[in-house]
This record gives C-alpha cells, structure tokens and sequence, in this order.
C-alpha cells in the first residue's frame, strides 16, 4: 500500500510542477501587464506644416519632387523676383532723386543760415527806424499849426516813417521765407524716412521670392510644378520634419496611474517588427471625446472596441522616440508601444 501510494505521488509530481509552473507564468504575465502596460493601437506622427509663400507670383524654379528630402536651408521653390525686384529699384531710384532735392535745400538753407545774423540786425534796424519816424512825425505834427515847424518838414517825416516801415516789412519777409525754408526741409526728411521703409519692406519681399526649408524635413504632397502661379499665405505642399519622430498609443485609463512624462518606453513599427526602438514619454492625453459626445473643440475620437459592454476609456500617450530610423518610419504608420515606469 506504502509503495503504491508512493508510486503515484511520483506519477502526478510532473503533473502538478507544470500546473505550478502556468500559474506562475500566469502571475507573472498579469503583473508584467500591470506594470508595464502595452497596446498595439499605436499610430507614427511627426510635426508638419504647410509650405506657404509670403509672396505671390509664378513659380519659375522648383528643384525638389513628391517624397524627396531635403535639408534646413535647401531651396524649395523660387517665384519670379523681376517685379519685385522692380519695385525695390523704384524706391531706391527715388530716394536718390529725393537725397538730391534734400542736398540743393540745405545748401539754399546754409546760405541763408549765413545771413541769418544780418537779418535779423535788419530788422531791428527796421524797428528801431520806425520808431525813430514814428516818434519824429509825433512831435512835429503839433509844432506846424504853431508855425513852430514847417509843412515840408512834416511830410519828410511821414515819408521817412513810410519807408521805414516799408523796410521792417521787406526784413520780417526774409525772415519768414528763412523759416519756411528749414519746414520745408524737415518735410522731405520726413519723406525719406518713409522712403527708407518702403526699400526695406521691397528687400524683404523681394527675399521672400525664394522659399527654403526651415528644417530637415520630407517633402509631402506636391502637386504642382513650374510655371503653377502661387498665392500668398497658400499651401503649395507640406513639410514633414523627419528629425522628431513621436509615436501617439491609446492605453486604457487603468494602464495611466504611473505614466507621466519622462517614462520610458519601447516602440515597434509594423514596418519592421524585428526591430525596437527606445522612447520616452512626451505627454500624456487629457481628454478624449466620449461616444455619442456632442463636444467640439478639437478632442481625440478613440473608438471603443465593444461598445454593449462597460469597457476602460482610451487616452493617447505621446512617445517621442529616440534615434528613430527615417526608412522604417512614415506618418501615420502602425506601431505597438509597451511602457516601462520605475
């Protein structure tokens, strides 16, 4: 009986080291899940932006085609620079005219800056000799009824204070054509000011003729070529930057206590599943728009999987990825994220 019981013990000992050995595995699958949470609804993104001139005009020279890469500061397209180019030589011609006409007043000024001095001492003369007639004619006019004074003597003084007066008239007159001389000057200073601003706006968009890459990036989406007339602040094409590669995966909201920037993460790309690539978490979502939600504004749509059944939310977590592989990644690609929080 001994030997028999013993016998069968030894028989089922494989039997229950491999039912102990799946329950194992079995606790260490549901931890590995909870503590680094993984899902395969992951999709590639990169930044983008719409290629737009500042400028309008017809396309002349365009070296790039669909796909292509290209580098920060490569041309992508130039639009025709002859009228703005144009527009920049009329501005500067007229400012040289104007320079011209601002040189001759000023030396007109200087030679009336010169006589300045004398004009004024003019007309101070001017005053001083309308008050000195003045005040002639004023004592003698009472003196002729007395026979004090003779008649001639009054009318050579009144003369004399006519053509004093005459005279500060003709003084005050240089004096103002002196003022209105310097206004004048000041006017087409003004003027050049202006000027200076229009070359300066004609440069800039005579520069803006030619559109270059403000990154390393992809060429996504041309759909034209030379001789296509560009709109300002139109798209012709997008840029993708292919240096910063982020991965956007939906956890569920259980899979979120412990994920926050700065986590570490593995990615794998559909494109190539042997490969891995390691990433860091960028941001974690904040909101989503719930099903049947009636919120505009921009949210995520995540589609629940089972939608009878009370299943967890979905947020997206972007993964920026670490020294990503530009031929095994494209926008929109699929991908698998697993998160690793300490």
């Amino acid at each position: 009986m001994t030997q028999s019981s013993s016998s069968g013990i030894r028989k089922k000992w494989p039997l229950l080291a491999l039912v102990l050995a799946a329950i194992l595995a079995l606790i260490l699958v549901i931890w590995q899940l909870q503590t680094s949470p993984e899902t395969n609804d992951a999709y590639v993104y990169a930044d983008t932006i719409d290629v737009v001139p500042e400028v309008s005009g017809r396309i002349v020279e365009m070296p790039i085609r669909d796909n292509q890469r290209v580098k920060k500061g490569d041309l992508l397209f130039r639009i025709d620079p002859r009228p703005y180019q144009a527009m920049l030589d009329d501005a500067k011609a007229r400012l040289t005219t104007l320079d011209a006409q601002i040189m001759l007043t000023q030396r007109t000024i200087k030679a009336q800056e010169y006589n300045a001095q004398s004009v004024s001492a003019a007309v101070e003369r001017a005053k001083a000799l309308v008050k000195q007639t003045t005040s002639s004619r004023v004592r003698l006019e009472p003196l002729v009824p007395q026979g004090f004074a003779s008649q001639e003597n009054l009318d050579q003084a009144r003369t004399a204070e006519k053509a004093a007066r005459a005279e500060l008239e003709a003084t005050l007159l240089q004096a103002r054509q002196a003022s209105a001389a310097v206004t004048g000057v000041d006017a087409m200073v003004a003027q050049r000011t202006g000027l200076l601003a229009q070359i300066a706006l004609a440069e800039l968009h005579l520069e803006f003729t030619e559109v270059r890459a403000p990154f390393n990036g992809v060429v996504v989406a041309l759909k034209t070529t030379i001789g296509q007339y560009a709109s300002a602040l139109k798209p012709v094409f997008t840029l993708l930057d292919d240096d910063h590669w982020y991965v956007v995966a939906n956890f569920r909201e259980t899979d979120l206590n412990n994920v926050r920037p700065g986590v570490p993460a593995r990615i794998t790309v559909m494109t190539n599943h042997s490969r891995t690539f390691d990433g860091v978490v960028d941001s974690v979502g904040t909101g989503v728009l719930p099903d049947g939600g009636s919120v505009i504004g921009g949210l995520p749509v995540i589609q629940k999987s089972i939608n009878w059944v009370h299943v967890s939310q979905r947020f997206p977590v972007k993964i920026a990825v670490k020294d990503p592989d530009p031929n095994l990644f494209r926008m929109g690609a699929s991908a698998s994220a697993v998160l690793q929080p300490r």
